[in-house]
């Protein structure tokens, strides 16, 4: 494949790009001049600056702005077109992938984004391991990364890689200079990157902000940007706000000119200012539960089933969210590619779920908590904070539910900083969570052994499913395990889908040509402020 044509391996269903402009419905009225200081109030700290590692969204959207990636996922159209690399070639095995560089890009140190610099850095993500919590899934089966000639880098697996090509246009494939690479991955985190994007750090205050600023000669955007040379602003400030309401209250005074995580509870606050409130559906794993089937009362999948059919999801979206807010019907959102459609499977039906936990001998205790074997059915759910709240909210809707047939549920938050670990000690008996991604291989990044593997299976059909997809070059065929895949993680009660993630932005009027990525996070290369 030639010049940005992508091997799709599922078909493609589209999502919507939106260009986010002052009003919210076009152009202004003039071209807004160039400079000044645009300030975003984000949920959480980044915690790391190295977008290599980064593992928050937060963390993803601040890490963005630094580094290039070598193809762009264009949201509009569902297709990858070239960004530091002009075009590539893939073997029909999906073992072998060659692409052709750019010859005028730099990182921000004056030194050359090469065939060397693409091999170094796909080396090095090797080397950080599990610190590349997204890369390390990316590069399954990496043999080697081959210079063929200074601006041509042919890289290889030892096994088919179907989702290596979209992998190209992530930020955690994004591409640092060698005095980043020569350093440690802690420092990386703490001191931040040298990348070739559109900005470059100014300033990290853990738990207050992060402020960037403009890189003067920058002069390679993907082509669907509508600026393809240095940014227009001259600094980008990310305040770091945890609260949903104080961050609206910034963007009323003034004080932030985008916000990101406009909860439910802030929307018709926000419209009732004058702002604007964009959104869009995020690709890849939807908000739910996960059942940890190393634990005793989840091993059996009669109480993660039966959990599966308690919940009522609409009652979740019209309760506790927003018409921007869909519930979930199936693991995968529906702009996934590969997503199908299991909502038979996921409609309330609180009589079906006393029938499954019945059948599997737990009976009503005297509290109305059932017990089997004198052991009580209370179970610990652990989310991260904060999320606009939305976790908290919705999981005490869903305690209500589930207490209904019969079982309780205790709930511990964790801060979204620990969110990662959480997930790899398995101390939980159902685990809330969600990732945004544009390929369906985010599956196997959360439920196998080589990835978070968060319902702690070693083996079995799901995980021959996720494995399959991961090497089958065919699309038809990788469609076919992607969807298997699906469809065991929902009838067996692996995982529990909720409602599907959505981005929610508040925006200033003033703000001009603000982009949504593949992955629903903010790109910053055409902003303007009037």
């Amino acid at each position: 494949m030639r010049s940005g044509a992508k091997l799709r391996a599922v078909p493609v269903t589209a999502a919507v790009v939106f260009l986010i402009t002052g009003c919210g419905s076009g152009d202004v009225a003039g071209t807004p001049p160039a400079g000044g200081t645009l300030t975003v109030a984000v949920t959480s700290d980044p915690q790391c600056l190295d977008p290599q590692q980064a593992g928050s969204s937060d963390a993803i959207t601040v890490t963005r702005q630094f580094v290039d990636s070598l193809t762009d996922h264009d949201p509009d159209t569902g297709k990858l077109s070239g960004w530091l690399a002009t075009s590539w070639e893939v073997d029909p095995q999906v073992t072998s992938f060659t692409f052709h560089l750019r010859e005028d890009a730099t990182f921000s140190d004056g030194t050359p984004v090469d065939a060397q610099a693409v091999k170094d850095n796909l080396d090095g993500l090797i080397k950080l391991g599990a610190r590349a919590v997204q890369a390390s899934t990316y590069l399954s089966g990496y043999r080697e990364t081959v210079v063929v000639d200074p601006h041509t880098v042919r890289v290889e697996f030892t096994k088919p890689n179907a989702q290596f090509l979209e992998a190209t246009s992530t930020t955690s494939l994004g591409l640092v200079a060698e005095s980043s690479l020569a350093q440690p991955a802690a420092d990386r985190c703490a001191k931040g990157i040298v990348g070739s994007g559109p900005f470059v750090l100014d300033q990290y205050t853990r738990n207050q902000q992060v402020v960037q600023r403009r890189r003067t000669g920058y002069a390679w955007s993907p082509a669907r940007m509508a600026n393809r040379g240095a940014a227009y602003l001259d600094r980008l400030v990310f305040k770091i706000v945890p609260e949903a309401s104080v961050r609206v209250g910034l963007l009323e005074s003034g004080q932030a000119d985008a916000v990101l995580g406009v909860g439910p509870q802030d929307t018709d606050r926000v419209k009732r200012a004058g702002l604007v409130l964009s959104s869009r559906p995020n690709p890849g794993l939807v908000y739910g539960i996960n059942a940890n089937r190393s634990r005793p009362l989840v091993a059996d999948g009669s109480v993660p089933r039966a959990i599966q059919r308690a919940i009522d999801r609409r009652q979740v979206v019209e309760t506790i969210l927003s018409p921007d807010y869909h519930a979930a019907t199936s693991v995968l959102s529906s702009p996934t590619p590969g997503y199908v459609d299991l909502s038979g499977n996921l409609s309330a039906d609180a009589a079906a779920a006393t029938a499954i936990l019945t059948a599997a001998g737990w009976v009503p205790g005297p509290d109305g908590v059932r017990v089997r074997a004198g052991q009580r059915l209370s179970l610990v759910v652990r989310y991260y904070t904060p999320d606009s709240g939305l976790a908290g909210s919705s999981l005490e809707l869903i305690q209500q539910q589930l207490r209904k047939i019969g079982v309780d549920v205790v709930l511990k938050p964790t801060p979204i900083t620990q969110a990662i670990q959480t997930f790899k000690d398995g101390d939980y008996d159902l685990i809330w969570g969600n990732a945004s991604a544009a390929d369906p291989d985010i599956l196997r990044n959360y439920f196998t052994v080589q990835g978070l593997n968060v319902v702690r299976l070693t083996a079995g059909p799901l995980q021959d499913a996720l494995y399959a997809q991961a090497v089958e070059g065919d699309p038809g065929r990788r469609a076919q395990q992607v969807a298997l895949a699906q469809k065991l993680l929902v009838e067996e009660g692996y995982a529990i889908p909720v409602y599907e993630p959505t981005t929610v932005v508040g925006l200033s009027a003033k703000v001009h040509g603000v982009r949504f990525d593949a992955a629903s996070r903010l790109q910053f290369v055409d902003v303007r402020r009037s």
